[in-house]
């Protein structure tokens, strides 16, 4: 999988926010051995699902299935979240993974 970048086109307005996303974040914290890839993915899309957080959620699914989880793996996950961080939140999570993987199979 290519290395995780911060949107490049932001950094004229934000520059920092970009450097910080692409060395520290992407650079280092998702690159420490204690998770592997898969399991750093399962735990940002539960969070980013839980926190109703749509706008990061689609890119992080689609990393997610570059980094081995499987759509069933993903619904799952989204099924269990449901009875825990709210229903409006697991259905928008699995309308989005659904878009995603439908545009992956097209």
């Amino acid at each position: 999988m290519p290395k995780q970048s911060a949107p490049q086109e932001l950094a004229g307005i934000a520059p920092k926010l970009v450097e910080v996303t692409d060395e520290v974040l992407f650079g280092d914290v998702w690159e420490r051995p204690g998770l592997s890839p898969r399991d750093r993915s399962l735990v940002t899309v539960s969070v980013l699902a839980a926190l109703y957080r749509g706008e990061q959620l689609g890119y992080h699914l689609g990393v997610a299935l570059d980094n081995g989880l499987t759509a069933e793996e993903l619904s799952e996950a989204i099924t269990h979240l449901a009875f825990y961080a709210g229903w409006p939140n697991a259905m928008t999570a699995i309308t989005r993974l659904k878009q995603i993987t439908d545009a992956r199979d097209a």
